[in-house]
C-alpha cells in the first residue's frame, strides 16, 4: 500500500513543527515546498494526499495551477486566527478548511487523520480461487517494470487490478495516474497525455504537463486503450519504446520514467485485423497479459463483494452489520451479472435502500436487471448435456480461448475440431496446448505463461515433466 504524504507550502510560522509531528505519529510522510511554483511541481511529481498552504502566499495562483494541471488534492490554508476574511477567501477559492495558528485543539489531528493509512487489509475483495490465482500472478509481475495489458469485460475490476499492481510494485510511493481514453475527446487526448506549451493551440494560455509527466517515476494507467485514435497510437508507441514524449507545440523531447498499464474490454487481435489498432503497439503493450474473468466465471467472489458493498452502503444509510440470508445468497450467485462487479455494486446499493430498517437481506429485497435476469434464465433452462457433450464443449472452449489469445493461430490445436479431441486425456490436450502456445511465442516462456494464464514456475515444471517423459520413453525403447 502506498504511503500517505502531506505537503507543507510556505513558511507556515508556528505550524510546520506541530503538523510534521502529528504526521510522523500517524506514519504519514511530510514533504515541503517554499513557493507555489515549486509546490505545483511536487504535486505533479509525487503522491500527495493533503496540502497545508500558508495564507501569505498567492492563493489564486495556487488554485489556478491545480485546475490547469487537473490536480485534485484537499488543501488546508493555514494562517493567523484573525482576520476572518482570510478564512472566507480561502474557502471561496477551494480550500477545504482554514487552520488558525498557533495550532491548538484537535482540528489539525482530525484533518491529518483523513489521510492516515488504513490498518485494514487493502486490495481486491475476493473469495474465488480463480481470482486468488490471478492476484498471485499480478503480484508476481508487479515487482518488474514490464508493461501489463489487462483484458476483460466492462465492470470486471481492471482498474482495481491496476491499483493492486502499482501498490505491490517498487513504484508504490510514486504517483498512480489514470487516463480514460474513451472519456476524453480525440482532439484533446494528445494534449492530455503529453501536455502542451503555451500558445500551442487556441485556448492554451499557459503550458501544462500531461499525464506522462505527472506519472513520472510512478505508474500510468491507460484505461480502454482500444478507444484511442490510430493516428495517436503512433506517438504513444514512440513514448513507450523510447520513454520520451513530445508535448504539443514543443520541439524539445521530454524524458519520462513510467511503468505502463493498459486495459481494454475488446479483443485487440480482432481490432488489429480490422485495422483499428496498430499491430506494433499491440505487441509493445502485450509484454504481460492478464485476462480478468467475468464475475459469473468466479462465483466465489459474489458473496464477499456483496457483503463489502452492503456494509459500505449500509453505513451511508444508517444500517450496520448487514447480513445476507441463504436464500438471498442463492439468488445473487445464480445471476448472470452481465455488468459484472459494477452491476453487482449497483444492485446491492439498490437493495440496501429497499431493506428499510431490516439488517438481513432477503431475496425480495433484491431486484435484478432484466438483462442479467433473462440471461440467467436462459442459462438455467439450457438442455441437460451428456458427458460427451460436456467434453466437446470444454475442449472447444479451451481451443477457442487459445485461438483468441494467439491472435487467430491457424495451426495445431487452434484449428482442431472439438469433436476430434473427444477420447483424448486431459493431460494430452493440456500438453499440446502448452507446447503449441510456446511454439507460437517462439520459445518466450513469459509470454506463453501470460497467454496460458499460468505462472512461469508452473510452465517450467510442465516442460520439465514433458522432457522427462520423452527421455523415459527413449530409454525404454532402447532397452526393448
Amino acid at each position: 500500500m502506498s504511503k500517505s504524504n502531506i505537503l507543507l507550502i510556505g513558511p507556515l510560522k508556528d505550524a510546520t513543527g506541530p503538523l510534521a509531528k502529528i504526521a510522523k505519529d500517524m506514519s504519514i510522510g511530510t514533504l515541503q515546498a517554499e513557493s507555489v511554483e515549486s509546490a505545483l511541481k511536487v504535486l505533479c511529481d509525487k503522491k500527495v494526499d493533503m496540502v497545508f498552504l500558508d495564507t501569505g502566499l498567492e492563493l489564486p495562483q495556487y488554485f489556478t495551477g491545480l485546475n490547469e494541471n487537473k490536480i485534485t488534492v484537499p488543501t488546508v490554508v493555514v494562517g493567523a486566527a484573525t482576520p476572518v476574511q482570510n478564512a472566507v477567501k480561502a474557502i471561496r477559492l477551494g480550500a477545504i478548511e482554514y487552520l488558525p495558528t498557533p495550532i491548538e485543539g484537535n482540528l489539525a489531528n482530525t484533518l491529518i487523520e483523513r489521510v492516515k493509512p488504513s490498518e485494514e487489509a487493502s486490495g481486491p475483495i475476493y473469495g474465488d480461487s480463480a481470482t486468488e490465482n490471478m492476484l498471485a500472478m499480478a503480484k508476481k509481475f508487479a515487482s518488474s517494470n514490464a508493461t501489463v495489458l489487462l483484458r476483460g469485460e466492462s465492470g470486471t475490476g481492471k482498474e482495481v487490478y491496476s491499483n493492486y499492481i502499482h501498490n505491490n510494485s517498487p513504484r508504490k510511493d510514486k504517483p498512480f495516474i489514470s487516463v480514460n481514453c474513451a472519456a476524453i475527446p480525440e482532439t484533446l487526448l494528445e494534449s492530455e497525455l503529453f501536455g502542451h506549451e503555451k500558445g500551442a493551440f487556441s485556448g492554451a494560455v499557459s503550458a501544462r504537463q500531461g499525464k506522462f509527466q505527472q506519472a513520472d517515476g510512478g505508474t500510468l494507467l491507460l484505461d480502454e486503450i482500444s478507444e484511442m485514435d490510430i493516428a495517436l497510437q503512433a506517438k504513444l508507441l514512440r513514448a513507450i519504446q523510447e520513454r520520451v514524449i513530445d508535448p504539443v507545440g514543443s520541439s524539445k523531447p521530454v524524458p519520462v520514467d513510467i511503468r505502463l498499464i493498459a486495459t481494454t474490454n475488446r479483443n485487440l487481435e480482432d481490432e488489429v485485423r480490422d485495422g483499428n489498432f496498430r499491430e506494433d503497439l499491440y505487441f509493445r503493450l502485450n509484454v504481460v497479459m492478464l485476462d480478468i474473468p467475468a464475475l459469473r466465471e468466479r462465483p466465489g467472489d459474489i458473496i464477499p463483494l456483496s457483503l463489502f458493498f452492503a456494509e459500505m452502503y449500509g453505513k451511508q444509510n444508517g444500517l450496520n452489520n448487514i447480513q445476507i440470508s441463504k436464500e438471498a445468497e442463492e439468488k445473487l450467485v445464480s445471476c448472470y451479472w452481465k455488468g459484472n462487479v459494477r452491476e453487482l455494486e449497483n444492485t446491492i446499493h439498490r437493495t440496501v435502500l429497499m431493506m428499510g430498517d431490516d439488517n438481513v437481506m432477503q431475496p425480495e429485497h433484491i431486484t435484478i436487471s432484466p438483462m442479467s435476469q433473462n440471461m440467467a434464465s436462459n442459462v438455467a433452462e439450457a438442455p441437460v448435456r451428456t458427458d460427451v457433450d460436456r467434453a466437446k464443449a470444454a475442449i472447444g472452449a479451451a481451443a477457442g480461448a487459445y485461438a483468441n489469445a494467439s491472435g487467430g493461430f491457424e495451426k495445431g490445436i487452434g484449428k482442431s475440431s472439438p469433436a476430434d479431441m473427444v477420447g483424448r486425456t486431459v493431460s494430452d490436450v493440456e500438453k499440446e496446448l502448452i507446447l503449441s502456445t510456446l511454439n507460437y511465442c517462439k520459445g518466450n516462456r513469459t509470454h506463453a505463461a501470460g497467454i496460458l494464464g499460468i505462472s512461469i514456475r508452473t510452465l517450467r515444471n510442465k516442460l520439465k515433466e514433458y522432457n522427462e517423459t520423452v527421455e523415459k520413453s527413449e530409454q525404454e525403447a532402447k532397452q526393448a
